[in-house]
């Protein structure tokens, strides 16, 4: 069998599939953020506030992706 028959023979919801794929992505991010972060924490204790303020604003713009493509597929979705 063929990649392309094998493609053709997916069912359900591409857009499931697309989102999966999709999430991976901010996924890494959010790891890259707090990893990152604990190791300025950890390097740098007196300056524990900011560095916290700067993981929470890189934490929702990770996840703010992650929403965006949770809602794409319902916004384009195959009639």
């Amino acid at each position: 069998m063929s990649a392309l028959q094998n493609l053709a023979a997916v069912s359900g919801s591409i857009g499931s599939i697309g989102y999966g794929l999709a999430a991976i992505g901010p996924g890494i991010g959010v790891g890259i953020v707090f990893g990152n972060g604990t190791q300025a924490l950890a390097r740098q204790p007196e300056a524990a506030g900011l560095i916290r303020q700067n993981q929470i604003l890189g934490f929702a713009f990770c996840e703010a992706l992650a929403l965006i493509g949770i809602v794409m597929p319902f916004v384009y979705g195959i009639k």
